[in-house]
């Protein structure tokens, strides 16, 4: 499977006009619109759309029985102001592509195109067009949907572009390859007084100034050993902005990360405690929520050996590179249910970093990752490897 000058040259148009009209996790439904038609003009044999929330998958069935393999990308924008001043710069204000999944789309559409010319000779490939990955949100939404379950991929794989790691390179291991994150959200509440009289207050002071060292002091470990976990305060705010009262209630945001799922159930427990007997010595109700929750994303073996499989066969350097990511990716609930392989992918050493202002996916790794992707269908799909 190739894709020729015009496609490639319609591709990197239908990318730019991503690029130019971005949505926030949750809100895709304009850039859901656009993939459907993408896809429609392929000939999918089945096109499922809503799945947890703006999600779009399209099924190219083979020729022959076979596994059913999964290939995902994500639909959703980063409410950051872009800086750069290229023609498809971002029309929205404050929205914008700055994590390059108006790339990954437009790879899975090279897919498409693909596909739509040549089935393969075994199994069915689906293109899963996820929302909402940067809230963490998206994929447990799309496993949770029923008409995910009907899908019933065998297989998963994912590629990611990475700014920092040379460019058309590969980094990819087997096991944990990015890490659980959440966002802990802590509300204290006391009593307020007259700033002259802060004895009659129960002010959150203390355990605001206690919380804010002591929850970053469960930092253990270094990134990639089993046992790593780290405490970020990302957010304080006490009372209101006033002189003459003492203040009442507190806020702390906090960002939990760990390699393992397991090592974050023990964290949260640690911060809960902590949190409550802070509360307690100063006489405060406490409530904790939490947002922005990602599982950790391992690869499975199975998974991995055919990524590399594919990568040797089409003579693309592979190593682990900054792997395991501290790093949250939301794919991992689709690796609790099916053989994962997800792959970081080479945007150029000095590359500006993702979630920047500067940054914007290079249009020349669309062809790098749809020739990835097509050579990992082949291990799987070709029908010379039945035994997969």
């Amino acid at each position: 499977m190739r894709l020729s000058n015009f496609d490639i040259n319609e591709l990197t148009d239908w990318r730019h006009l991503l690029h130019r009209t971005p949505e926030l996790s949750g809100e895709e439904e304009q850039t859901a619109a656009r993939v459907f038609q993408m896809l429609a003009a392929t000939g999918p044999d089945r096109t499922v759309t809503g799945l947890g929330g703006h999600g779009v998958a399209a099924l190219y069935e083979g020729n022959a029985p076979g596994p059913c393999v999964m290939l995902r990308c994500e639909l959703d924008a980063l409410p950051i102001q872009e800086l750069s001043d290229f023609d498809h710069v971002s029309e929205t204000r404050g929205r914008a592509h700055l994590c390059g999944h108006d790339g990954h789309m437009t790879m899975l559409a090279a897919m498409a195109r693909m596909l739509g010319r040549h089935r393969p000779a075994r199994g069915s490939v689906l293109l899963m067009f996820q929302p909402a990955e940067e809230n963490g949100a998206g994929a447990r939404a799309v496993v949770a949907d029923p008409a995910f379950a009907d899908l019933r991929p065998d297989y998963a794989f994912a590629i990611h572009n990475m700014p920092g790691l040379a460019f058309g390179d590969v980094a990819v291991k087997p096991g944990p390859v990015s890490c659980a994150s959440r966002g802990m959200r802590i509300a204290l509440t006391g009593q307020t007084s007259h700033a002259a009289e802060p004895e009659k207050a129960r002010s959150p002071m203390l355990a605001l100034a206690q919380l804010m060292p002591d929850l970053t002091a469960l930092a253990e470990g270094q990134p990639g050993q089993e046992d790593f976990a780290l405490v970020t305060v990302t957010h304080a705010r006490m009372g209101e902005p006033a002189f003459g009262v003492t203040p009442g209630e507190a806020e702390v945001f906090a960002t939990l990360r760990t390699l393992t799922d397991d090592r974050m159930a023990a964290l949260v427990a640690s911060a809960e405690e902590m949190v409550q007997q802070a509360a307690a010595q100063s006489g405060l109700r406490c409530h904790i929520t939490y947002e922005d929750v990602f599982d950790a994303t391992t690869n499975a073996p199975e998974a991995f050996e055919i990524a590399t499989r594919a990568l040797d066969r089409l003579g693309v350097p592979h190593t682990p590179g900054p792997l395991p990511m501290r790093a949250s990716e939301d794919v991992g609930c689709f690796g609790a249910q099916i053989p994962l392989a997800f792959m970081l992918l080479g945007a150029g050493e000095d590359h500006p970093p993702v979630h920047t202002p500067h940054y914007d996916f290079p249009d020349e790794l669309i062809q790098h990752g749809a020739a990835i992707y097509s050579a990992i269908l082949d291990e799987i799909l070709s029908g010379t490897n039945n035994d997969t």
